[in-house]
């Protein structure tokens, strides 16, 4: 290594904390904990573990499976972002699966029964949608903020009602038509000009990457913008770790619980966008489900932190995608379920565990500090 090269290493690690650097090792570790933990399960149950681990990993470096681990992260980490805004006001709002199935409905229903030029189209379909998605959630809010209701209990009932009123709405004397020449019902086709054509980025396959990854980006960026670099983002984020303070401080609580329910449920609104403008094109019986709950999963994983959520997202899509080959090679596909569990209790473990040693380290400094500036005081004559 040249002397450039090595007075560059120690500028990056020099401003690089022990604390800092175990979070970005616990992660690391606690994934590769849960790879030992599912070898183990594997070789109980009869599967040679090592060669299952690398035909997952072969078959998902294949050009189509690159897509579709690219299709399902952009879902997942919209999902993610939008658990992430709740969790940054210490909100936990489970009600983003509810939130995205009946804004997706919706927006399918408006977008098959308008005719608009593309990009009037493709925007009132997301529009409708984030609207959907942010009103379904500000009752969440309004009741916390009116009734003090918890938005856990609250989000749970919603995504309850949000079922049932999509099966109520999904029927043939309403909003659905029969799609795909069988016995499927759905959304009345999107036509065209409200379709978002797929991006052919990864060769060797005809399969295209969802145009709203681009989205999916820029939602990311935003999150990050917002977050960290606006007032509001501030304010958010002092609410969420001390109400107390905040309130000393001239935030108004009420208003940012009811703001940060509602941007969740906006963003939660296009969860389903990727999907039903760049494949489906209709909401139907086989719509994906289930999104929300994986995006709880993915912003534990990646701590809130719109980069972190994007390897969490890329990360649980390949363990999905790679989990197809193993029906074929007669392995259930279970195990990849149990290495996704895994994975979040190692992290969320590991996490706690730099947490502790953070506020242990911050104690020692400041016992530290007392104890130098004690002998200095002692002598200083009143």
């Amino acid at each position: 290594m040249s002397a450039k090269e090595s007075t560059f290493a120690d500028r990056l690690l020099g401003r690089v904390s022990p604390a800092g650097l175990l979070s970005l090792v616990a992660p690391v570790t606690a994934i590769v904990f849960a790879a030992l933990v599912t070898m183990v399960i594997l070789a109980l149950t009869g599967a040679p573990p090592v060669d299952t681990l690398v035909v997952m990993g072969e078959y998902a470096i294949r050009p189509r499976s690159i897509v579709l681990t690219l299709n399902s992260a952009t879902t997942y980490y919209l999902s993610a972002l939008a658990v992430a805004i709740g969790f940054k006001m210490n909100l936990f709002n489970i009600g983003v699966d509810g939130q995205y199935r009946l804004a997706a409905l919706t927006a399918a229903a408006v977008g098959g029964a308008v005719a608009l030029p593309a990009p009037l189209h493709v925007a009132l379909i997301i529009f409708v949608a984030v609207l959907v998605g942010a009103g379904w959630a500000a009752i969440a809010g309004l009741l916390k903020v009116r009734r003090g209701v918890s938005e856990v209990i609250s989000t749970i009932m919603l995504n309850a009602i949000a079922t049932a009123l999509g099966s109520w709405l999904l029927n043939k004397e309403r909003l659905a038509v029969e799609v795909g020449g069988s016995n499927n019902i759905g959304t009345k086709p999107i036509p065209p000009s409200g379709q978002v054509p797929g991006l052919a980025i990864v060769s060797g396959t005809q399969t295209k990457v969802f145009g709203l990854i681009l989205l999916s980006i820029a939602m990311g960026v935003l999150f990050h913008v917002v977050i960290n670099r606006t007032r509001f983002g501030f304010d958010l984020r002092a609410t969420g770790r001390s109400e107390s303070a905040a309130v000393a401080s001239g935030v108004n609580v009420k208003r940012m619980i009811l703001v940060s329910m509602v941007l969740s449920g906006a963003v939660a609104g296009l969860v389903g966008m990727p999907q039903l403008l760049g494949a489906s094109y209709s909401y139907s019986l086989d719509f994906p489900t289930g999104l929300g709950f994986t995006g709880i999963a993915i912003a534990l994983l990646g701590r809130n932190h719109p980069v972190g959520i994007a390897f969490g997202a890329l990360l649980w899509a390949f363990l999905d995608t790679s989990a197809g080959i193993l029906q074929i090679k007669k392995i259930s596909p279970d195990i990849v379920t149990i290495m996704q569990g895994v994975i979040v209790l190692s992290v969320i473990i590991a996490y706690e565990l730099v947490h502790r040693y953070q506020i242990a380290a911050e104690q020692r400094r400041v016992s530290r500090q007392l104890a130098s500036t004690a002998p200095a005081q002692e002598g200083t004559p009143v």
